[in-house]
């Protein structure tokens, strides 16, 4: 299977199938003090957000199999908020549900590293939806440690 993915940079032409994972992200937040209309909200402008260029180092991965994307992933760098070096961090990956269970997030997140350390970063850094425990559990399972936990109660 690994043989047949292709991890590319994200063209414009990408765009689409990006946004077409955005209700599935919403999805997984599982964040039930916030509408499903707000969280749609968020995500779409989080996704429009991540694509707009920047002055900062910023890259997007696709992840294909016969020229289909799967997933994607973000990449940036961003400034580590204990030692203030610049790091790599990853705003947002997705695999369309279909594929999970392919390989391909670990595939795209070596691919992240890689692009990371190609600048000099020694760290990567990601956030994830608390009650995301499938992803929280992945990427445990692939090296990363919680390092500060944000909390919030709706009152």
């Amino acid at each position: 299977m690994n043989n047949l993915v292709v991890i590319r940079e994200a063209q414009v032409s990408d765009h689409p199938f990006i946004f077409e994972l955005s209700p599935y992200l919403a999805e997984v937040a599982q964040l039930d003090w916030h509408s499903d209309d707000a969280m749609q909200k968020m995500q779409d402008n989080y996704i429009s957000e991540m694509l707009t260029e920047t002055s900062k180092p910023a890259i997007t991965f696709i992840a294909e199999i016969n020229k289909v994307p799967l997933g994607f992933i973000h990449v940036r760098t961003h400034e580590d908020s204990i030692s203030g070096e610049i790091c790599g961090t990853i705003p947002l990956i997705a695999v369309s549900p279909k594929s999970q269970g392919l390989g391909l997030g670990k595939r795209l997140i070596e691919q992240g590293e890689s692009w990371a350390k190609s600048l000099g970063c020694r760290l990567l850094h990601l956030e994830v939806f608390a009650n995301n425990e499938k992803a929280s559990s992945f990427y445990e399972n692939i090296g990363f440690k919680p390092e500060t936990i944000h909390m919030i109660k709706p009152i």
